[in-house]
């Protein structure tokens, strides 16, 4: 169960991309030192992005607020309602959240994905690979330094949604937002661009936000600690791709202009909570 993930992971990556001639100017040292430079400068570029955002990305910036604000307002019926019916949940599907979210699984399916692009020669996987571990470190770091700062106290401690201890360091105030939903769903983001059709890329986005609601069944976040996860996700996967763009010539679909439209909201309502996808 543990290695399911990395498995999802190489099996999506491989279904889209065919080989690609390596780069002959550089060898394969070369080649790692110049991805992993732009690992991390891909992360240092996506913290300064806002500096350069327009009124677009401004407007995205609000409804992921409202959202999440909504979201906070509700948290309690929410909470009540997933707890109401876990156990009509498969606990195969609550152990995969588990699993799947955990860091030392993530980057080694990320790790794998990346190191077989470097050692066959193919370049879209090895710039895949790259946007991966770029993607999943600047949420990691992100998502790390925000749970500190709010301090807020996860829903089992009982303290309820309005509890916060800045700074407090204990696990049970490390909420907002979630790691698991952050870092799953980052890679389906990035895995789901690899393919064209939507018949494909909605199960992707399916699986990644298992781990997300798992964690809400688990009463390890609330609704909007994992809406933020998402939607952070988001974010930082768009802002890297196109960083990336200028540092590699090729990249999935044969499209480097291609920008994703897909939006992922919640809905709420009375004792109901779902997803939309839009695109």
């Amino acid at each position: 169960m543990k290695y399911n993930y990395s498995l999802i992971a190489l099996l999506f990556a491989f279904l889209s991309l065919s080989a690609q001639d390596f780069n002959k100017d550089r060898n394969l040292w070369q080649n790692f030192t110049y991805d992993m430079g732009n690992v991390f400068k891909g992360v240092g570029y996506t913290y300064t992005r806002p500096l350069s955002w327009q009124s677009e990305d401004f407007l995205k910036l609000g409804a992921v607020a409202a959202t999440t604000g909504g979201l906070y307002i509700f948290d309690d019926n929410i909470r009540n309602t997933f707890l109401s019916h876990k156990e009509d949940v498969p606990n195969v599907l609550l152990e995969y959240g588990w699993y799947a979210g955990s860091p030392q699984n993530n980057y080694a399916a990320t790790g794998a994905v990346y190191l077989t692009g470097l050692f066959t020669k193919n370049e879209k996987l090895r710039r895949t690979g790259v946007l991966l571990i770029s993607s999943a470190t600047a949420t990691g770091l992100l998502q790390q330094i925000t749970k500190s700062a709010t301090g807020r106290a996860r829903p089992g401690t009982e303290f309820g949604k309005n509890h916060f201890r800045p700074f407090g360091g204990d696990k049970a105030y490390r909420s907002f937002p979630s790691g698991h939903a952050v870092l799953t769903f980052t890679n389906a983001h990035v895995i789901a661009k690899q393919f064209k059709s939507w018949w494909v890329k909605a199960p992707i986005y399916a699986i990644g936000v298992i781990p997300g609601l798992s964690r809400i069944y688990e009463d390890a976040h609330w609704a909007s600690d994992v809406f933020l996860s998402w939607a952070l996700s988001y974010f930082v996967v768009e802002s890297l791709d196109i960083y990336l763009d200028k540092k590699y010539d090729k990249k999935y679909n044969d499209r480097p202009s291609e920008r994703s439209n897909a939006e992922l909201n919640l809905t709420f309502g009375g004792n109901t909570l779902g997803f939309v996808l839009t695109f």
